[in-house]
């Protein structure tokens, strides 16, 4: 029988930023070719394209609005449902993998009624809890919710929201945590030259990774600093990522009389982001929900823990998922900065506790949370949505290297 036709569309992909994009180009490459990728358009698409063997067809996937109430909404919908049925035509596509519930559900939605194109859809947590601040985007998820096929979530928490608060079908509903590459995060022993290198010299340095944003909490860090410091005189922390909270994180610092005490590194490339997880002491994501915007999972946890890092997150969304507590890590309370300065500075101040979690932590990662064994998981689970007889081709064992060249995938 032929094999199976399938189709991830998503506009974030590679070598655009943002952790689902990670997530997918990590899955979708262990895959067999019979993957095809409809991925947006990106400047700097070329020169990543031509790096790998990937069927990707790059289309402008942006939409200014996500509803349908306006002009600009439906004209986007209009543009790209009908550029996404030409590559479902062109590659006689049978399954569509909707890479989130706005605005690509509502093209696989558009799809699904009018060329009878099923679709599953990933759930990241935020997307479907922001959703209810419009009326119009609750509605919106709710019918792609419905009529999907099933629905992977990226934690148990997201998967115990979709339950419990959209009332979607458990059978329909399977989690499938994001992983992480264990042959290219690897731990490295302390090193001078990387060290000074990065400006850190021999300070004890706390290392967040990820877009600068308010549910990510790197302001909640830099308000522990004065307490930390305190404890931990030459305490750094160092944050890696951009985005539109910087310039307000900068004016806290200085208000705060931190500003020696934090280093912004903006956006990273893989080889210099895997020196700053090697070399830092301890890594912190310090998210909490704001309104209800949550962290889903936190897939810079996992990469932390991959270098044998001890890791502290917020008490909010799934975060939790990613570490074995309290061997490998620990989450608090991140409304305020109180508990995450306690921990910080017992941590810093104990370095046979931190040799003891940095061991853990490894095996912890690479034993549950490698890319081939979540690629091998999710190649089952789109099994689940395929109409009953038709054969999916099994996945080739993975044998390509992680490009240290490519551009970051921010998280």
């Amino acid at each position: 029988m032929t094999p199976m036709s399938h189709l991830l569309l998503s506009e974030v992909f590679p070598p655009q930023t943002g952790g689902s994009g990670r997530w997918f180009w990590e899955v979708y490459r262990r895959l067999s070719r019979d993957y095809v990728i409809a991925a947006g358009a990106h400047p700097q698409q070329a020169e990543f394209d031509a790096s790998h063997d990937l069927r990707i067809h790059r289309l402008d996937l942006r939409m200014k609005q996500w509803g349908l109430r306006s002009f600009q909404g439906l004209a986007g919908y209009w543009r790209t449902v009908r550029a996404i049925k030409r590559v479902v035509r062109a590659e006689q596509i049978q399954l569509i993998h909707c890479g989130r519930c706005l605005p690509e559900g509502v093209m696989c939605l558009a799809l699904k009624c009018r060329q009878r194109v099923p679709y599953l859809c990933y759930i990241h947590g935020e997307d479907v809890t922001t959703a209810k601040d419009s009326r119009e985007h609750a509605f919106l998820v709710g019918r792609v919710l419905k009529n999907a096929s099933l629905l992977i979530a990226n934690s148990d928490n997201t998967r115990r929201i979709l339950l419990d608060e959209w009332q979607m079908p458990a059978e329909r509903v399977r989690t499938l945590h994001p992983g992480v590459d264990v042959q290219f995060f690897t731990p490295a022993p302390p090193s001078v030259e990387q060290r000074e290198r990065l400006g850190w010299g021999n300070r004890a340095v706390v290392l967040t990774v990820g877009r600068l944003q308010k549910r990510k909490g790197q302001d909640m860090m830099i308000r522990a600093l004065p307490a930390i410091r305190q404890a931990v005189p030459n305490v750094l922390y160092a944050i890696a990522g951009d985005g539109e909270e910087r310039q307000a994180l900068e004016q806290l610092a200085r208000e705060l009389g931190v500003t020696l005490q934090v280093q912004f590194l903006g956006e990273v490339r893989d080889s210099e982001l895997l020196a700053c997880y090697q070399q830092c002491d301890l890594f912190a994501l310090p998210n909490r929900a704001v309104g209800q915007d949550i962290e889903g999972f936190g897939m810079v946890l996992l990469e932390a823990q991959a270098c044998g890092k001890p890791v502290i997150a917020g008490a909010s969304g799934g975060t939790a998922e990613t570490m074995h507590i309290p061997e490998t890590g620990r989450v608090v309370n991140c409304d305020g900065p109180d508990e995450l300065a306690a921990l910080v500075g017992d941590w810093l101040r104990d370095s046979g506790l931190r040799e003891r979690m940095s061991r853990a932590a490894r095996a912890h990662v690479a034993g549950r949370f490698d890319w081939s064994v979540r690629s091998s998981e999710a190649e089952e689970l789109f099994k689940l949505a395929v109409p009953s007889g038709e054969p999916i081709r099994p996945a080739p064992q993975y044998q390509g290297a992680h490009d240290q060249s490519a551009p970051v995938l921010s998280r």
